[in-house]
């Protein structure tokens, strides 16, 4: 990576760290769910009169707002308001490469290799430690404010369950992405707001409308912008430059970005044994993450049009997908450099005349076949 992206990386980081110390202190002034669908409302509008609507059916972008929006959020506030450290939401959030894993497997058939269960079994196991640990500092954590985190890394997984179902992996990035988080954020607000008035009744709707100040203004666009639009722009940005293998072990330094954040700004401090535990938890996703993921797309050099090399192990293609050499022989092949005699079948799929650059996963059986 440049230096700039490396920079825009762990500023994209830090902001999602600072996110859950951020809602800690909205929740000072504001109820959960309508802190919630205040966050989606502003990310909402204006965006969606500039951003163009995802090439997406409707069906899917409003499950994914229902998931990653309402549930992870409605229940992430909730857990945080009852009593879940700031800190600690931001590892225990964490768990969701576990369900996104066994989900994969179960519904997507992705298999899981020996290193990354080990490491999902790591993190497992520091998180049980974590959540069986009194604060410091305070009481012990309300078991409601666990399950309730516990549900949102959970509507977390599914919506990336839904998203790799119905894109694949290499349209997860990028622009598509972007366009999906704008559009996606008009639907959680009505669920929340509806939530919200039948837990504690319209009356708390002119409660919020009394206590909006400029403090509050000032966490809401925080976690619309900031939080919502910047990082997830600037971080699906990142992923279709280049290599995800690159990118994604960032995605661990959100929760240590969440702890020092928290430390400094709300005091929260972490026991010996919740400190074990979130090391625990960190090691094991790395594990389990560090190399796993394959690019979308081999990168093409910068200012030209030939792609980089694309290995393909020939056994693994069918006979009919097999270019021979008695093809690119001929003149007339598209594929044929004047005076090159030495084409090979692996420099003939990197290109396409017409098409440009041609993914060899497709020859595997359709995009993300393979990928875990």
């Amino acid at each position: 990576m440049s230096t700039r992206d490396v920079t825009l990386a762990l500023l994209a980081v830090a902001v999602w760290g600072a996110n859950f110390t951020v809602i800690r202190l909205g929740l000072d002034d504001v109820p959960p769910l309508l802190l919630a669908a205040l966050r989606y409302l502003v990310a909402a509008f204006p965006a969606v009169l500039v951003v163009p609507p995802p090439a997406l059916p409707p069906g899917v972008w409003v499950t994914f707002g229902l998931t990653n929006g309402f549930g992870q959020f409605a229940c992430l506030f909730t857990a945080i308001h009852l009593g879940l450290p700031a800190g600690l939401a931001s590892v225990v959030l964490q768990v969701q490469a576990l369900f996104t894993t066994l989900l994969a497997g179960l519904l997507l058939r992705e298999p899981v290799g020996r290193r990354q269960a080990a490491g999902l079994a790591l993190a497992a196991s520091g998180l049980g430690l974590v959540a069986t640990q009194p604060g410091a500092g305070s009481g012990p954590i309300p078991p409601l404010a666990w399950a309730l985190a516990g549900g949102a890394a959970l509507c977390w997984a599914v919506s990336n369950i839904l998203i790799r179902r119905a894109t694949g992996p290499a349209a997860a990035a990028g622009e598509a992405m972007v366009r999906l988080v704008v559009w996606s954020s008009l639907v959680p607000p009505l669920p929340l707001l509806a939530l919200a008035v039948a837990l504690g009744g319209p009356e708390i709707l002119v409660e919020t409308l009394h206590a909006f100040d400029l403090r509050l203004a000032a966490v809401v666009l925080y976690l619309a912008y900031g939080a919502t639009l910047f990082a997830s722009g600037a971080w699906n940005r990142l992923l279709a430059r280049y290599p995800a293998s690159q990118v994604a072990p960032l995605s661990l330094l959100v929760p240590v970005a969440g702890l020092v954040t928290a430390a400094l700004v709300l005091g929260e401090r972490l026991t010996p044994a919740q400190a074990l535990g979130c090391s625990l938890t960190l090691t094991g996703l790395a594990l389990s993450t560090v190399g796993r993921v394959v690019p979308a797309q081999a990168p093409r050099r910068q200012g030209s049009g030939i792609a980089r090399p694309v290995h393909i192990n020939e056994g693994d293609l069918a006979h009919h997908q097999l270019l021979h050499q008695r093809d690119l022989a001929d003149h007339r092949h598209p594929g044929r450099v004047e005076g090159d005699d030495h084409l090979d079948v692996d420099r003939h799929l990197q290109e396409d005349p017409v098409e440009g650059l041609v993914d060899p996963r497709g020859l595997e059986g359709g995009p993300g076949r393979h990928l875990h």
